[in-house]
């Protein structure tokens, strides 16, 4: 793994844990932050690892991008920064492994771009959830992308006009995330959730992630067409051979990816 500055990253058994430890600048992404993840969730997705964690250091989760750094961008430069941050989004999705967000305290702006964007999200009851540009001078057009496909329309109005803070167990009935628990039970409640969401075979689950992000916020008629070509062809793949023939003879299956 490549030295960092701005992000932790520690590995037990087959789940990385990749931690924003920038506490005195409440984890905000200023550009080398971003990198920084970009580069950490691009080589966990070369590893045989079967999850990650997306974590924070300190007393907020993430309080978005980095003020410092965009006010002194022109133009050009903040569509570079915007470009980036755009970039890891999309990589968290699209990277093999089961992504999980562990929400210990406030993520605003691209901070909650980011537990949205994540496969899972679980969040103590302390955690707040905020689109905070609604109420000051520079909206939240992006962050609100990945936010809007997790809580729908309405919900994501209200939090991108208003700028107020949604609470975790509402951000839960939203569907912003998974799970909330008592804080002392997060680490727990994570471990249990990545446990469930990576059993059976890797290569089949790191197919199925892509496609459920291929077909998600298509037309019906699209995404039934992307979901029965892949469908068809993971039929022939030894996970789905070993899960079937294991089914059919009642027995544990062996997988070998």
């Amino acid at each position: 793994m490549a030295e960092y500055q701005h992000i932790r990253v520690d590995r037990t058994d087959d789940v990385v844990r990749v931690t924003m430890d920038r506490a005195a600048r409440r984890n905000s992404l200023s550009a080398e932050h971003l990198a920084e993840l970009l580069t950490a969730f691009r080589e966990v997705a070369a590893t045989d690892a079967v999850g990650v964690v997306l974590a924070g250091e300190g007393p907020v989760f993430s309080a978005g991008h980095d003020f410092a750094d965009v006010s002194a961008r022109d133009l050009e430069g903040v569509r570079d920064l915007l470009t980036l941050c755009t970039d890891l989004m999309r990589t968290i999705e699209s990277v093999p492994q089961v992504v999980i967000a562990r929400v210990h305290g406030l993520a605003t702006a691209a901070g909650c771009q980011l537990v949205a964007s994540c496969d899972l999200a679980v969040a103590a009851e302390e955690a707040g959830f905020a689109l905070p540009g609604g109420k000051a001078g520079w909206f939240c057009h992006t962050p609100a992308v990945p936010v809007a496909r997790a809580v729908g329309r309405k919900r994501l109005m209200e939090m991108a006009l208003t700028g107020d803070t949604v609470d975790a167990r509402t951000a839960e009935q939203w569907g912003l995330v998974n799970r909330v628990v008592p804080l002392a039970d997060l680490d727990d409640a994570v471990d249990d959730l990545m446990r469930r969401a990576t059993r059976g075979s890797r290569a089949s689950k790191a197919l199925g992630k892509q496609t459920l992000y291929a077909q998600l916020d298509r037309p019906e008629a699209d995404a039934y067409g992307i979901a029965v070509e892949v469908m068809a062809a993971a039929s022939q793949t030894p996970a789905a051979k070993e899960g079937m023939s294991s089914f059919l003879e009642k027995r544990p299956p062996a997988w070998t990816d």
